[in-house]
């Protein structure tokens, strides 16, 4: 079984600090663009059962009922896991009852709601327009409506934030009573309004403190599974967990990456070239070696980390032959239980420093 992430560029606004691929909503692209990822699709989709869809943007929430409707024709095209995972993004100020009526006529059982904070300072920093309230009110009628799964999005280290707004923030998150959480630290990436206007990103040791405070506190309520992910118990994400386990999907639509046959791909950025069928950005395949080392990059993401059996039964090597961990567990950078490598949690804000001693 696979995943697929479908790819939704279209916006009403664009958020001061998005890098995703993405473009100004208009209508007369839609459908264009539809044509071309059905024809994607079914050029490249293999009929495999799928066992999760995720579609992201942009904005896909900013779709037309009439374009909606025609996005779950598309994705019929594949061959549904009785347990499917598919999950929608969506901004709050679209959410509406006919927009989850077609949601939940069409399969969807998980929602993404990218909230990132109601503190108004921050917000107007982000270019966003919401209220508590409006978030209350749009997630109580999804559980009205039947939908069971929840994640909001929760975006920190913005400039001029402190730690007081983080507080207030999580406090209000945690009345929305959200079966998911993901967590976000601001990355002033080049193509962003944020660094056009040069904004400084904040302090690192207030960064630091921020996602110590994050992980004390939503530990107390949540199974802190992955890096910047909390979850209800059984409430994870398995399309993500499909990425972080380095299993297969595909990706589809403009600037998606996918990984199938020991070959990750991406495809265009450019959407002309997207909707006149020339998909393909670039195109890698991997050596065995590749693949570990993407299974160790990823797999140190998970709080659990990495089972020793499973590494050795996959690639015929210990992972302890393969790289070398062991100076790490003596340090207790890295730790070990019940037969998995793992990043010590003391030591997850430094993730990186230590993933690349590693590779």
């Amino acid at each position: 079984m696979k995943a697929v992430y479908i790819h939704i560029p279209f916006c009403k606004s664009i958020c001061s600090y998005c890098d995703f691929c993405k473009v100004f909503y208009h209508q007369k692209w839609v459908h264009d663009y539809f044509n071309a990822l059905r024809d994607e699709i079914m050029d490249r989709y293999m009929g495999e059962k799928i066992s999760t869809i995720y579609i992201g943007g942009g904005t896909p929430s900013c779709l037309s009922l009439r374009e909606l409707e025609y996005l779950m024709e598309i994705v019929k095209l594949f061959y549904f896991d009785d347990t499917i995972e598919f999950t929608f993004e969506c901004n709050l100020n679209d959410i509406n009852e006919e927009m989850l009526s077609i949601l939940k006529e069409n399969n969807v059982n998980r929602l993404s709601i990218g909230i990132q904070s109601f503190q108004r300072k921050k917000l107007n920093i982000m270019g966003r327009n919401h209220t508590f309230r409006e978030a209350s009110d749009k997630i109580q009628l999804a559980r009205e409506m039947d939908f069971l799964n929840i994640n909001v999005d929760l975006m920190y280290g913005m400039p001029y934030e402190t730690l007081k707004d983080l507080k207030k923030d999580l406090k209000l998150f945690f009345k929305l009573k959200p079966d998911h959480i993901s967590t976000y630290s601001l990355i002033l990436s080049s193509h962003t309004l944020l660094h056009v206007n040069q904004m400084k990103e904040i302090d690192e040791e207030l960064e630091a403190k921020m996602y110590q405070y994050l992980c004390k506190k939503l530990k107390g309520k949540y199974h802190h599974y992955e890096v910047s992910n909390f979850a209800l118990r059984g409430m994870e994400s398995k399309h993500n967990l499909n990425y972080w386990n380095n299993q297969e999907y595909y990706g589809f639509g403009v600037s998606a990456s996918g990984f199938i046959d020991n070959i990750r791909y991406t495809n265009t950025k450019n959407l002309l070239k997207y909707m006149n069928g020339n998909y393909d950005d670039t195109k890698d395949i991997l050596s065995k070696q590749d693949i570990m080392d993407h299974e160790v990059m990823l797999g140190l993401r998970k709080m659990q980390g990495i089972s020793l059996r499973e590494f050795q039964e996959t690639y015929g090597v210990a992972l302890e032959d393969a790289y070398p961990i062991l100076p790490l567990l003596k340090n207790k950078e890295l730790m070990k239980k019940n037969g998995y490598i793992f990043i010590n949690p003391d030591k997850i804000y430094v993730m990186n420093e230590i993933l690349i001693k590693i590779i």
